[in-house]
């Protein structure tokens, strides 16, 4: 990537997570000097090994390559990073609280250790999803921990990562959100993206957090309403990979996230759509949609399991093949995966599971222990003597499945596709039992 006539910055990235990581990987790519930190000793001992702490397709590479050129570096200290640093992201976690707010311990601790080691000016930003206004917040933390009156500047840049696709996302952006209040801020702002080609918003700190919680509630509001669509066509004898399609086809509405299927899971999604209703509440405005989008997602796992019921009739004893865990396809992420409410409530009914998944069978063996559940190494060990198969992640490998094998393999011979990932009548025809979702 051409980077040689751009100004070049020193970064500090707090935080080895999901975005932390990647961010440091793809500033270092674009030609500036990082450290990632984190206070999570072990994490930054693997990482100088070029161990991730998850997987991300293309990370391991880029983070090798970075480490070698020596413009990336891993350390535990973080008040040594912030003094070397003039750039500061700051991208540690804001996990839900029960009341749907975001915890953001973690980001006022950041502010502090920032104020204690103010020794130039500095530019800190937030890169963690935060609630609208957090921005003010941590000026104001700053401002009041810092020992002297040397100047600084705080900023909002959210990330659009797709897990899975981060890396690409990184240098292949729809737009850059920043938000600033001045003219430095915006300026070293672009400086740090200069060698990438694409729309630049420029708004207000406040704007911008809000834009991230917009765009994440919007795009589970699309994924839920093909999903309630689905419920219809089902009851009317519809399909609704055919009314997906055609709704894509219209410029207006476009055709990603129209697939319906047992809905969202992950990290952002169900967080930033919780959080976004209890901002808004905070505020004074009751967001009774954001409300129905999250009950039609709930609802939607609830569904699927009926529709296995329906089949099997009683699950006690029955014995069901799982494949794909995580909660979309190219990650090892489980969190709130629509997989766990599934194999949960499969289990609680007296059922035996078999799981399989291609990279998240080490954090499942960790959520699943002690639970009534056996991990395959392969697809057909899985489903082995298994009186129904579900499907509840769309990785590519599983589009490869010899199905006639499956066949002889299992007890009975029962899909239930819960990513409406095949064609049903060919399955059937193949001598299947097939439970889609909506057609």
């Amino acid at each position: 990537m051409d980077h040689k006539n751009h100004a070049q910055h020193r970064i500090c990235v707090v935080g080895a997570g999901h975005v932390g990581l990647v961010s440091a990987a793809c500033f270092a790519e674009l030609g500036h000097s990082v450290v990632c930190t984190d206070n999570d000793t072990k994490k930054i001992a693997a990482l100088k090994k070029i161990q991730m702490p998850f997987y991300e397709p293309g990370l391991a590479e880029l983070v090798a390559k970075n480490i070698k050129k020596k413009t990336l570096l891993f350390s535990s200290s973080l008040d040594e990073s912030i003094l070397k640093s003039d750039v500061i992201f700051i991208a540690v976690g804001t996990p839900p609280l029960a009341d749907g707010s975001a915890d953001l311990t973690s980001i006022e601790t950041v502010a502090r250790t920032i104020a204690r080691n103010l020794n130039a000016y500095k530019l800190v930003i937030e890169k963690s999803t935060v609630p609208v206004q957090t921005g003010q917040k941590i000026k104001e933390t700053i401002s009041r921990y810092r020992k002297n009156n040397i100047a600084f500047d705080v900023a909002s840049n959210p990330e659009f990562l797709r897990e899975g696709k981060a890396v690409y996302d990184s240098f292949n952006p729809d737009r850059i959100v920043i938000g600033v209040e001045s003219k430095k801020a915006e300026r070293i702002l672009r400086e740090l993206y200069a060698p990438l080609k694409t729309s630049v918003i420029v708004a207000d700190i406040n704007t911008a957090e809000i834009i991230k919680h917009a765009s994440n509630s919007f795009l589970a509001t699309k994924i839920s309403f093909i999903n309630a669509v689905s419920r219809v066509c089902d009851l009317a004898g519809a399909n609704v990979e055919t009314v997906a399609h055609a709704l894509g086809l219209d410029k207006r509405i476009g055709k990603q996230f129209l697939q319906a299927g047992i809905g969202y899971g992950g990290f952002c999604f169900p967080k930033d759509l919780e959080a976004f209703i209890y901002i808004s509440k905070k505020i004074g405005y009751d967001f009774g949609i954001l409300k129905e989008v999250k009950k039609v997602n709930d609802e939607q796992r609830t569904y699927f399991i009926e529709k296995v019921k329906e089949r099997l009739w009683v699950l006690k004893g029955k014995k069901i093949a799982i494949l794909g865990l995580a909660f979309k396809p190219d990650t090892d992420d489980m969190r709130f995966a629509p997989s766990i409410d599934i194999i949960n409530t499969f289990l609680r009914e007296g059922a035996h599971c078999v799981l399989y998944d291609p990279q998240a069978q080490s954090e499942a063996k960790m959520l699943f222990k002690g639970k009534r559940v056996r991990f395959a190494s392969n697809v057909y060990a899985a489903v082995k003597e298994c009186d129904c198969l579900c499907f509840l992640t769309e990785w590519d490998e599983f589009k490869k499945i010899d199905f006639k094998k499956v066949k002889r393999l299992l007890n009975n011979p029962l899909i239930a596709d819960g990513r409406n990932m095949f064609e049903g009548n060919a399955l059937v025809e193949l001598g299947f039992e097939y439970i889609g979702i909506g057609k």
